[in-house]
């Protein structure tokens, strides 16, 4: 399969990427990605994942990226590597550029640092068996609605999980369960889903605003309000929802199981409308 990403303007195979030192990405996580599922070719949600890029290029004040171009890239990367029809997934990134280092935002202007690159993709995750997570602090930044590329605090958690022989980590700020390390969080209790509400504290996931309309649209009551750490044990069910998770059942948390520790009927039932939302071709 060739392996050819779209770098600054050009198409070149992923060896002859050459990023400077200088780069703001590089040296202080100046920037913002975007993850992007194709299924049988089609982009799931681009428009909304477009969306949130320029929102977030536009809280970075980072300037010079359009919406219009990176649609181009997206498709021409597919063809170029073959992935047309394919189910695959699309990495993006974009940093503020190459200057000298200082902490302020470089004098005059600076030309953005563009990356993407596809990859064939299928998920290994099975909503039938379902995952174990664990909680762990929320150590990041207060800007967690911005994508930006800093996750270090992410990464910690994640790999904490890893070591626990869990999928995913669940962060925790003041007593409230927020959101996955690369996902979000979900909770069914007393029959209603529920998940945290909007605010700089979790990204405004795009997996996310899909399961809440999935549950408006087919009469599943939901709420975006807090799930706190209290409530955890005493859930009905616990779920993730993400681009590469799509709607996941938690069956274990922290070493304990969820209820009888099997995947429950309303996070099952929404995998299936997702699924099925992905198949139709409409996003």
């Amino acid at each position: 399969m060739p392996d050819i990403v779209f770098f600054n303007g050009s198409y070149l195979d992923r060896d002859q990427v050459r990023i400077s030192p200088d780069d703001r990405g590089f040296l202080f996580a100046d920037g913002i990605y975007e993850v992007v599922r194709f299924y049988g070719g089609r982009p799931f949600e681009l428009q909304a994942h477009l969306a949130r890029m320029v929102d977030g290029l536009r809280s970075l004040r980072i300037d010079g990226v359009e919406a219009s171009t990176v649609e181009t890239v997206v498709g021409e990367l597919m063809d170029r590597n073959g992935l047309s029809g394919s189910d695959a997934l699309l990495y993006l990134q974009i940093t503020r550029g190459a200057a000298p280092r200082v902490h302020h935002f470089p004098d005059g202007e600076t030309e953005p640092t563009v990356f993407a690159s596809v990859r064939a993709f299928s998920s290994s995750v099975d909503p039938t068996v379902g995952a174990a997570v664990i909680t762990a602090p929320d150590h990041r930044w207060t800007r967690c609605d911005i994508k930006t590329i800093a996750l270090l605090p992410n990464c910690m958690a994640a790999q904490e999980a890893h070591e626990r022989g869990a999928l995913e980590a669940v962060l925790v700020r003041d007593g409230v369960a927020l959101e996955g390390t690369r996902s979000s969080f979900f909770g069914v209790i007393d029959g209603e889903v529920r998940t945290a509400p909007r605010s700089n504290y979790i990204l405004p996931s795009i997996t996310r605003a899909v399961t809440l309309e999935l549950c408006r649209e087919n009469g599943i009551p939901c709420d975006e309000r807090p799930i706190l750490l209290e409530e955890l044990d005493g859930a009905d069910e616990l779920f993730l929802s993400g681009t590469t998770t799509e709607i996941l059942p938690i069956i274990q948390i922290d070493g304990r199981k969820v209820q009888d520790g099997l995947p429950g009927p309303v996070a099952l039932r929404l995998a299936e409308l997702f699924r099925a939302r992905t198949e139709s071709g409409t996003s």
